[in-house]
């Protein structure tokens, strides 16, 4: 599952997930006691949110406040939600295809999955958040924007490469009017499979004309450079989470959630230096070396496809053309969304094709 939403229930524990983030992001190396994060959407604008994302901001935007000026935005009631954490991760050869390249090619991958987290929560934005006024929440109306602190992560909790964002989406947005007020939480669930599909198809658009070549099948993608026993083998946590639910007969959506709890390790500091060291030297013990794979898929004058496309095999690929397929598929999943239960989004899909599945547990 590519994207997937979670509720923090409480200040309290949104608070323990701000230091979480802090705590998982050994990766830096800096030891510092903030999280990397960032602000981002219309409503952090408005609260001149900008930049890095301090402990003292992201603890008053909780509590309904204006984290600049103090002034209570909006009252936080006893059942009150204050957020909900929206992970984006990306396919699995993405991030092993990070791991295993140059310094400068890792900060292209890593910006063409950031700009696709923003495409994606930009889209829940400007088409999927709602709040309520009125006695007893009767009138339902856009908001102009949403609050949204976003943490950048790298790996899994086995040391894999795993690169995937928390995008902590507040309980708190701008109303047209001026005012603020909450969200509504079901559109935002309904929403997952959606967004998670514009994430993929910008991330895969982004590093398509990076010069990347893309294997897309249904909503998802690969990178054909990296093989799939190599993505295997960098997918450790998934197969400790196969493993156990082999062990103890799970095969319900629940039963995999177990499982992954069964196997869930403390995150292990490691120095930044050393993980990029470890990932190429196992890279090398598998026998796989990502500069002749790419120098040997530079040969292949015909990219890899799933079946023909009618009147299109003498023209060459052009991103731009891709985005009115994105369309039609974003429009194919609200379809299904409306024919199916309203909170299925929120649920594991033991069915999903292994490039899907396999970053869904890992962190």
């Amino acid at each position: 599952m590519v994207a997937s939403i979670s509720a923090r229930k409480s200040v309290a524990a949104a608070v323990n997930y701000f230091k979480h983030m802090a705590e998982d992001e050994y990766y830096t190396g800096q030891g510092e006691a903030e999280a990397d994060g960032e602000w981002d959407g219309r409503g952090a604008e408005r609260l001149a949110l900008e930049g890095p994302v301090s402990k003292a901001e992201f603890e008053a935007a909780l509590n309904g406040h204006d984290p600049r000026t103090g002034t209570r935005l909006t009252q936080i009631g006893k059942s009150h939600a204050p957020g909900w954490d929206m992970t984006f991760s990306a396919p699995k050869s993405v991030s092993v295809m990070w791991a295993l390249s140059t310094p400068a090619e890792r900060t292209r991958i890593e910006a063409a999955h950031r700009q696709a987290v923003h495409a994606a929560t930009a889209h829940l934005e400007d088409h999927h958040a709602f709040t309520r006024r009125g006695k007893g929440g009767a009138i339902r109306e856009p908001v102009a924007g949403l609050t949204i602190a976003r943490f950048h992560h790298h790996t899994s909790r086995d040391l894999d490469p795993q690169l995937h964002t928390h995008a902590f989406i507040f309980n708190l947005a701008p109303r047209r009017d001026g005012s603020w007020g909450s969200l509504v939480s079901r559109d935002l669930y309904k929403a997952q499979k959606e967004a998670g599909a514009i994430y993929r198809a910008h991330l895969a658009n982004g590093l398509e004309r990076d010069g990347h070549a893309v294997e897309r099948h249904g909503t998802s993608f690969r990178l054909t450079a990296i093989p799939r026993d190599i993505e295997r083998a960098f997918s450790k946590r998934r197969q400790a989470i196969e493993s156990a639910a082999d062990a103890y007969g799970y095969r319900t959506a629940k039963g995999m959630e177990l499982a992954a709890l069964r196997t869930r390790q403390a995150k292990r500091p490691r120095e930044r230096t050393a993980l990029f060291q470890a990932w190429q030297a196992e890279a090398r013990t598998l026998g796989f070396d990502l500069a002749r794979a790419r120098q040997q898929q530079a040969r292949i004058s015909t990219p890899t496809r799933l079946g023909p496309i009618p009147g299109r095999e003498a023209r060459a690929r052009s991103p731009a053309r891709l985005l009115p397929s994105v369309q039609q598929m974003i429009s194919a999943i609200a379809q299904a969304s409306r024919t199916s239960s309203s909170m299925q989004g929120v649920r594991i899909n033991l069915r999903q094709r292994p490039s899907e599945r396999d970053t869904e547990h890992e962190r």
